[in-house]
């Protein structure tokens, strides 16, 4: 009990002890928001396999010895973590004068809490592919001798160290975790130093491989009551647009159910023949007559013009004809006035002459100088308008 009460009155030891209390109060302060995981949220398990070999009193390389164990993990926040590791050393003979006849001749089991110190002091990032972790830990370590030699010792053992991590993907670490153990109660029989002492001190280079359970963080903003009170009017806004979209929508459903049941009623009506009634329409058909510049005479390329008209009131024997006849702005007016009537007399004699069209079915009227169309030339015109009577 004595050796046990020397180790706590270290000075060393409480400096240490200290120093993870004050780290664990800054850990609370440098905190990310985050959703609090589960219980059985994040956990992971690992294989570690290295070397390890005394501080002091022996070849460091030379007394090197192969080491293998395990570890599970709990990571309770983004970037600190609680562990137990079991670890053994496979015996070689070299750490005494006392032969052990087992294969391992020591082992440590042990707790242990590991602060990614990236995410300390950086933030927590899902996607990061190096970090490195500090690590302390305390835990009960035995070393196997001789039975004969009756002298098998059980100790309290404290470590420090560094893990390297690669991290290979989400669920899945590699690490490098060299770490330094000290034997706090010292060697029964030996040194009896105990405490942090390098004589009482082994080296541990490992290499380790965890595959990690869990969703790991989901990293939240947390806002002030301001923002809290302005996504609330917003969802507001947006259940009120939302009331008035879902009204509308009920309206336009009424609307087109109203709809459906007219189609439907017209679907179901019989239906009604409509009889076809037919409009005499009276017919206004024109005609024209063009001719030379000062001339009322009708060309051979004018005739079939006076001769349609002329088939049309054979066919209708109450159709009438009016006759206008026009001139150009060419000439003297006064001459150009009897032009225009006798452009129109030309086509009436025309009808009554070459086609026996009753003279009292046609009107002649000269009008003078036209200015119907554009083209100058095109004023040198008959034009005939066809009126069909009523036919008995």
């Amino acid at each position: 009990m004595q050796r046990i009460h020397n180790v706590f009155n270290n000075k060393e030891m409480k400096k240490t002890i200290l120093s993870a209390v004050l780290a664990l109060g800054a850990l609370t302060a440098a905190a990310q928001a985050y959703e609090q995981p589960k219980f059985f949220d994040n956990w992971s398990i690992g294989l570690d396999g290295g070397g390890t070999t005394p501080m002091a009193h022996h070849p460091f390389f030379d007394s090197m010895r192969g080491a293998f164990g395990a570890h599970i993990q709990k990571q309770v926040t983004p970037a600190f973590a609680l562990g137990v590791e079991g670890l053994a050393g496979v015996n070689t003979s070299s750490w005494g004068p006392v032969k052990s006849s087992t294969a391992i001749d020591n082992s440590y089991v042990g707790m242990y809490g590991a602060l990614d110190l990236p995410t300390f002091f950086a933030g927590y990032n899902p996607d990061r592919f190096f970090s490195v972790e500090a690590v302390l830990g305390a835990g009960w370590g035995h070393t196997y001798f001789n039975k004969a030699a009756g002298i098998d010792d059980n100790y309290l053992t404290a470590k420090a160290g560094l893990n390297f991590n690669f991290n290979v993907c989400r669920h899945l670490t590699l690490a490098i975790k060299p770490s330094i153990a000290w034997n706090v109660l010292g060697q029964k029989g030996r040194y009896q130093e105990g405490g942090f002492n390098v004589n009482d001190a082994t080296f541990q280079i490992l290499a380790g491989l965890t595959y990690h359970f869990g969703p790991g963080f989901q990293v939240v903003r947390p806002y002030d009551q301001a923002e809290v009170d302005a996504l609330n009017g917003q969802i507001n806004d947006l259940r009120g647009a939302l009331d008035a979209t879902m009204a509308a929508a009920a309206v336009t459903e009424a609307q087109n159910a109203e709809l459906a049941a007219q189609l439907q009623e017209c679907l179901n009506r019989k239906p009604e023949v409509v009889k076809e009634v037919k409009v005499s329409n009276q017919l206004e058909s024109v005609r024209y007559g063009f001719f030379k510049i000062g001339s009322s005479v009708i060309t051979k390329d004018q005739q079939p013009n006076v001769e349609m008209i002329a088939a049309y009131m054979k066919s209708h024997p109450n159709s009438k004809v009016i006759i206008r006849g026009y001139a150009s702005k060419d000439g003297n007016l006064d001459f150009n006035i009897k032009l225009a009537q006798n452009r129109a007399e030309s086509v009436k004699n025309a009808l009554v002459k070459g086609y026996k069209i009753a003279a009292d079915r046609i009107e002649a009227k000269g009008e003078g100088i036209g200015n119907m169309f554009e083209e100058e030339s095109w004023n040198r015109v008959s034009i005939c308008t066809l009126e069909n009577g009523n036919n008995k």
